[in-house]
């Protein structure tokens, strides 16, 4: 069945994978951005798959925004079949050293963001008594990382947000919920966070600095090792997902992202195993 589907964040990486494998599978797709004229990455991508894609602007820190979006794509096809929430921002700094301006962008695009998309479509989807919302959170969302306390946080929230509406807005109206989890993707975003910190001011000269320095280089280390999954890979998990009869709730997309995600199996009360094994991943 050929499905609408409207996916925000496509002008890099995974939102460009999916929005692209979702059109070769015959679907209908409505890929949006924050700023077309960033559209030549997701454009050159299509022509070499030989598929076309309806571009619209989209950006999830606008509520007026995401409702236009919504709005063309119901006046068009009548229907939202899938919403693939793919936007996001990383942000590596610990709490102590963030801006307020800083943690308040990352929630609002990860988390609220989210929901404001959700939000838009529910009316459509819950009349259709059939949808699916597609999450795109992370391992971070279930397992928190060093220097990621900001970013995992606003993930967490998406994961909880998934899980409670799956909890009664599936049996009720037919809509169904997923959150997708992945681990590290190798693609434009993981450029993105480096560049971020030093436009945040680099990596200060403070007592975080050596702790920090030990991520980034196991980051490196896990992109060049093969460790993080391409984009194309992860989309093709999401392609899975979105096919399916009855799609999970959540979904690793990697052995590596599930054996990461059980680090929180068979916890001592107090969670001190967690703490050194989390530890022993990043910072050893």
């Amino acid at each position: 069945m050929t499905k609408i589907v409207l996916i925000t964040g496509t002008s890099t990486g995974l939102g460009v994978a999916t929005a692209v494998q979702a059109a070769q599978a015959g679907h209908t797709v409505y890929a949006t951005m924050r700023n077309t004229q960033k559209r030549d990455t997701l454009d050159a991508a299509a022509q070499a798959a030989g598929v076309s894609l309806n571009v619209l602007q989209l950006d999830v820190q606008d509520a007026a925004s995401v409702n236009a979006a919504v709005d063309a794509v119901i006046n068009e096809q009548g229907r939202i079949d899938v919403l693939i929430n793919n936007a996001g921002m990383g942000y590596v700094r610990s709490l102590e050293q963030a801006e307020e301006a800083d943690i308040q962008k990352i929630l609002d695009i990860n988390y609220t963001g989210v929901a404001r998309c959700i939000k838009a479509v529910m009316p459509h989807m819950r009349k259709a008594r059939a949808g699916h919302v597609i999450n795109i959170s992370s391992v971070g969302g279930l397992v928190g990382q060093p220097f990621n306390e900001i970013y995992c946080g606003a993930k967490f929230a998406v994961e909880g947000l998934t899980e409670a509406m799956a909890s009664y807005i599936t049996p009720a109206f037919g809509i169904h919920f997923t959150a997708i989890e992945p681990g590290g993707i190798t693609s434009e975003f993981a450029n993105t966070v480096l560049e971020q910190v030093e436009q945040t001011g680099g990596m200060l000269e403070d007592e975080y600095l050596p702790i920090l320095q030990k991520y980034i280089s196991g980051s490196q280390s896990r992109q060049e090792t093969g460790i993080y999954q391409t984009a194309d890979e992860v989309a093709e998990v999401v392609m899975k997902v979105m096919g399916s009869e009855k799609p999970p709730v959540r979904t690793r997309t990697s052995q590596w992202s599930e054996d990461f995600s059980n680090l929180k199996t068979g916890l001592d009360p107090d969670g001190l195993k967690q703490q050194s094994r989390v530890a022993e991943q990043f910072l050893e």
